[in-house]
């Protein structure tokens, strides 16, 4: 599970609990919702996502330090949390006082609680799993000079997609041209009647320097 801030900001935010709080609540089918952790006070990106899943609510109570919960009648089931979940998160939050988002999801995991550090853009893409995965990858563009941008989130044993580049505007229309049956020099007779436009690059021209 990968979670921005930049992405929820506004569920923490809107009181009415509209749109946001609805869609929070209902990710994947769970009641799930973005929880302050250790530094929040100073640190806007100090906080977790936190799902609660009826298959696995005895270990997340035996998690989060309330192992009774698991037989209460008013918790054990998915029914019964629905008018005490925000009162749930609430002693989650509490929980999470005293512990970094980073302590607080290498806990959960070991529970198989499904959670994930909010990260900052930052965070992102310096993070090791990401670039290791291919969810942030590199990549080089003529003008743009080499940027991060996301990986494809589709990948199987067979095939790898790789992720380069846009092209310039224009760039490959000789490549297309040719593909459609245009000579060498009716793409040339093309670019000098102005019917297709030349890019305005040149292959020596400098890239811009590398994005932040």
């Amino acid at each position: 599970m990968l979670v921005t801030w930049k992405n929820i900001r506004s569920i923490r935010t809107e009181s009415s609990g509209t749109q946001f709080r609805a869609a929070a609540m209902r990710a994947g089918g769970q009641p799930g919702w973005v929880l302050k952790c250790k530094g929040w006070e100073t640190d806007p990106n100090s906080y977790i996502y936190f799902t609660i899943q009826g298959q696995n609510w005895e270990k997340t109570c035996e998690a989060i330090g309330k192992p009774e919960w698991a037989k209460d009648p008013a918790y054990a089931t998915a029914r019964a949390r629905q008018s005490h979940i925000f009162e749930i998160f609430g002693e989650i939050e509490k929980w999470l006082a005293d512990k970094t988002k980073y302590e607080a999801v290498n806990i959960l995991r070991k529970f198989k609680v499904p959670c994930s550090p909010v990260l900052s853009m930052k965070e992102l893409a310096y993070d090791p799993f990401l670039r290791a995965s291919g969810s942030i990858v590199e990549v080089q563009q003529k003008k743009r000079g080499t940027y991060l941008t996301v990986g494809s989130p589709i990948k199987f044993s067979g095939f790898k997609p790789a992720i380069t580049g846009a092209p310039l505007l224009g760039e490959n229309t000789d490549e297309v041209l040719a593909e459609l049956g245009y000579g060498e020099k009716e793409i040339a007779e093309l670019r000098d009647k102005k019917v297709v436009a030349s890019t305005g690059i040149t292959p020596d021209q400098p890239a811009v320097a590398r994005a932040a």
